[in-house]
């Protein structure tokens, strides 16, 4: 067996993440500041530690800024719906996501926000001068990708930033954090949106939202905090105002072993490695007669995401081959139809590969071989 959807979600996870995940749920099991019993103290202890950690991480400088989701698209969700507004104008760009189009759509309908779409180079790479021209006097905030889910072509937020101002830069991380470096002030980035179970290596059903002080949106959620139990009103403080009901502990607990696990190899061994198996791929794909390969193809900062097509075969067909071959990708539009558009893959979309830190040279040598003889049948 071949896995090679990581941009989907990580698999295989380092021993650090199943160790605590597996002490989380079979020696803690308590619910966060709900009880003042031990059990209770103690998975209250593992977010704060958790939190603690991953602000770190971002070079966040409070961490009660750092606020715990329950994916990457609710995090994006909570930046976009809940600062956005009636006559509101945003700027965004033709390699988004569905989590950033969808939202935007129905603000639109609901609220009368306007965006604007800036669009793309078929490598991916933004215009930035377009961006600038694209500012208006009621631009309320500007929503970049980070690095593209469907070929991985990363954006440069110091310059963005720069272009924009005081606009509010909103930062969808999902496919970099964990491969790429990423420092909140370094790369100026007022909201920064991500998923934890990609490159960060826990389990599903956990994300994240950095918010810059300053910057308050409106809460998702209403409801139990564990906090004022005195009082029906909804605390105004962090990360309270914006994590109520019970938290996923375990899902937190697997990011403490994530990130503990990345610690221990260092990021930038992380990424170097991710890198030369992004060009190993590319390097293959480009002696394949029938390949077709997408986006930026030498940028080291890229995310470790390629997207190709057979010139002789629907994505589809190519995924099923290498399914029956135990070789595991992703096709299609990947929740990403503009993207495609822009590279000029739509309705069709692509083969996407996406290795891991844990993907062997080997595993590559066999997918390019086994891709070779699906091109020539």
């Amino acid at each position: 067996m071949i896995y090679l959807d990581n941009a989907a979600t990580s698999f295989p996870k380092p021993e650090e993440t199943i160790e605590h995940l597996t002490r989380f749920v079979t020696t803690v099991g308590g619910n966060p500041g709900r009880s003042g019993h031990k059990l209770s103290v103690e998975a209250a202890r593992i977010i704060f530690e958790a939190r603690e950690k991953l602000a770190e991480f971002i070079h966040g400088k409070r961490s009660e800024r750092l606020i715990f989701t329950a994916n990457g698209t609710e995090s994006l969700n909570l930046a976009i719906l809940g600062l956005l507004g009636e006559n509101d104008h945003v700027i965004t760009t033709s390699l988004e996501h569905n989590s950033v189009m969808r939202p935007l759509m129905h603000l639109k309908e609901r609220r009368g926000v306007e965006y604007t779409v800036i669009q793309c180079g078929p490598d991916g790479c933004l215009d930035i001068e377009a961006l600038a021209r694209a500012m208006r006097k009621n631009t309320k905030a500007v929503i970049i990708n980070h690095g593209s889910n469907v070929i991985g072509t990363t954006q440069p937020l110091r310059e963005i930033k720069q272009a924009i101002g005081n606009v509010t830069l909103i930062t969808d991380a999902c496919q970099t954090i964990g491969s790429v470096p990423i420092d909140i002030d370094r790369d100026n980035i007022d909201v920064l949106c991500f998923s934890c179970h990609k490159s960060l290596l826990g389990i599903q059903g956990l994300g994240a939202i950095y918010i810059r002080e300053g910057i308050n949106p409106r809460p998702l959620k209403l409801g139990g905090t564990g906090s004022r139990s005195e009082s029906i009103e909804h605390p105004d403080f962090l990360p309270d105002r914006y994590e109520c009901g019970t938290p996923n502990t375990p899902a937190i607990a697997s990011l403490l072993g994530g990130l503990t696990f990345i610690e221990k190899q260092g990021l930038g061994r992380i990424a170097a490695r991710k890198n030369a198996l992004r060009e190993k791929l590319v390097q293959g794909l480009s002696g394949i007669e029938h390949a077709i390969v997408y986006g930026c193809r030498t940028n080291e900062t890229n995310a470790p995401v390629i997207s190709f097509n057979l010139k002789n075969k629907l994505p589809s067909e190519v995924g099923y081959e290498l399914n029956q071959r135990e070789i595991y990708v992703r096709v299609g539009l990947t929740c990403a139809p503009m993207a495609h558009k822009t590279i000029g893959t739509f309705p069709a979309g692509t083969v996407r590969v996406s290795p891991g830190y844990f993907t062997t040279d080997a595993e590559i040598d066999h997918f390019l071989e086994e891709l070779q003889h699906i091109a020539e049948r």
